[in-house]
C-alpha cells in the first residue's frame, strides 16, 4: 500500500504561513508500515527553529483514548467491571449528585441521580459529567465552589456535579479523568506509570509522557493563539509538572510518531512488533457503538479557546469505549465505522479499520477547531485517500 507523498506534501506546505498555521507534523500509516510522515514550519513563530518530526507536542485529549485503552486492558484482567457501579472503585463518585439549578444567591442545587455512574457510562461520555469549555452552568458551578479548571491538575477540579443521569445522552467532560482514577485504584500505580508499563513500553513509545523529560523538552513545540484579526502569537501554556493528579482526560504530550504507534497498534487487533497490549475482541469493541441509541452533539463554545465544533455534522455519530464513530462514509474517503477524535490545541487523528489506514496531525495552537487547521487536517485525510494506490 502506497500514497501520494507529494500531493500531500502540497496540501501541508500550502497551510503554513502568513496568518495561516505556524507548524504542522501530519502522519500515516498502514497496518504494516508508515505511508507519509512530514513537517512543515516553526515550533514557534519567529524562532527560526524548524518543526520536525519528532517534536514534542500537547496532544490535549488525544490522551483519552490511551487513558480508554488502559481501563479497557484493567477490564480485559478482571479488575473492573464495565457495567457494575465505578464507585465501588473511586467511593467519591458515590457522591456525585446532579445539577438542577442556582438559587438566588448563586449556589448549585441537586438531586440524586437515577442510576450509579460505570465505567461504560465514562467511556462513552455518558455519564453525565460535563467540561465548562462547552458548558455555561459548569463555569457558574466553578464560580460559586472556587472549583478550579481540570487544566490545573487539582483533585478539587473534578467535585463537579452531573448535567444528567448517567446513561441518558452524550456530553463531553471530565469523564475519562475519572476513569484514569479507577484505573490507578484497581492497579495501585499512577496513571503515568501504569501507562509506561502497558503501553508506551511495549510500543516503544519513547516520547510520550504526563511529565515533560529534558529530552522532550529540547524538542517541544510553543502553543498559539489566533487572534481576532486572524494573526498568529505564542501562547505560553504547559500543564503542570508536579499535578495533584495526573489528567487522564488530557495530560499527555507525545509526538505524532508515538502517537502513530498507537493507532497502528489498534489497526493491529492489539499488537504492534510482537507486542500484544490488548486482546483482539477488545480492539474490535474499541471500535463498536457502545453507547445504544445516543449521539454524539455539536460542541458549542462557552470560553474564547475554543469554536462551537462538530465533525462531519451531516452525519450520524456515537462512541466506542474510546473513539468517536461515524456511521456513514465521509467526504474525506473515510468509509462508515471509521474512528477519530482530537486535542484543544488542534491536533486530530482517525483510524479506519476496513482500508487498513490511521492518520496523526498535530499543530499547537487555540482556539480549537480552528479554520484553518481543522480544515487543513481534513485536507490532509481527503490527500491520504485520494493518493492511495497512485505513488
Amino acid at each position: 500500500m502506497k500514497v501520494d507523498t507529494a500531493a500531500i506534501d502540497r496540501v501541508l506546505t500550502s497551510a503554513i504561513g502568513d496568518k495561516k498555521l505556524p507548524g504542522i507534523v501530519a502522519m500515516a500509516c498502514s497496518r504494516e508500515a508508515t505511508l507519509y510522515e512530514g513537517a512543515f514550519g516553526e515550533r514557534l513563530l519567529g524562532s527560526g527553529v524548524a518543526m520536525t518530526l519528532d517534536t514534542v507536542c500537547w496532544i490535549a485529549s488525544m490522551t483519552k483514548a490511551v487513558t480508554s485503552v488502559c481501563a479497557v486492558q484493567c477490564v480485559e484482567r478482571g479488575l473492573i467491571d464495565l457495567d457494575a457501579p465505578a464507585s465501588a472503585i473511586v467511593p467519591q463518585l458515590a457522591d456525585v449528585q446532579v445539577l438542577t439549578g442556582f438559587d438566588n444567591q448563586g449556589m448549585p442545587t441537586y438531586r440524586a441521580p437515577k442510576r450509579d455512574i460505570t465505567l461504560r457510562h465514562l467511556l462513552t461520555h455518558t455519564a453525565g459529567f460535563s467540561y465548562e469549555i462547552w458548558n455555561q452552568d459548569i463555569q457558574k458551578v466553578q464560580a460559586a465552589l472556587y472549583i478550579p479548571s481540570v487544566t490545573e491538575c487539582r483533585n478539587k477540579a473534578l467535585s463537579l456535579p452531573l448535567v444528567f443521569d448517567p446513561g441518558e445522552r452524550w456530553e463531553y467532560g471530565i469523564n475519562i479523568d475519572w476513569a484514569g482514577k479507577m484505573v490507578e485504584a484497581v492497579s495501585g500505580k499512577s496513571l503515568g506509570l501504569f501507562m509506561q508499563e502497558n503501553l508506551f513500553d511495549p510500543l516503544a513509545m519513547h516520547s510520550t509522557s504526563f511529565k515533560i523529560s529534558a529530552s522532550m523538552r529540547e524538542r517541544i513545540s510553543g502553543v498559539h493563539l489566533r487572534g481576532p484579526d486572524d494573526s498568529l502569537a505564542p501562547f505560553p501554556f504547559e500543564l503542570p509538572q508536579e499535578p495533584e493528579f495526573e489528567m487522564g482526560g488530557g495530560g499527555l504530550y507525545s509526538t505524532a510518531g508515538d502517537y502513530l504507534r498507537f493507532v497502528r497498534m489498534i489497526l493491529n487487533n492489539g499488537q504492534l512488533a510482537g507486542e500484544r497490549v490488548l486482546k483482539p475482541e477488545s480492539v474490535w469493541a474499541l471500535g463498536q457503538n457502545q453507547m445504544g441509541d445516543c449521539r454524539v452533539t455539536p460542541l458549542v463554545a462557552a470560553i474564547p479557546l475554543t469554536l462551537d465544533a462538530e465533525f462531519f455534522p451531516d452525519s450520524p455519530k456515537s462512541w466506542s469505549l474510546a473513539f468517536q464513530v461515524n456511521h456513514e462514509d465521509l467526504s474525506t474517503g473515510r468509509p462508515s465505522g471509521g474512528l477519530m477524535w482530537a486535542g484543544l490545541a488542534n491536533s486530530y487523528y482517525w483510524i479506519d479499520q476496513k482500508t487498513g489506514i490511521a492518520g496523526v496531525y498535530i499543530t499547537q495552537l487555540f482556539p480549537f477547531a480552528d479554520k484553518q487547521s481543522l480544515p487543513t487536517y481534513l485536507a490532509f485525510e481527503s490527500a491520504v485517500y485520494q493518493g492511495l494506490g497512485q505513488a
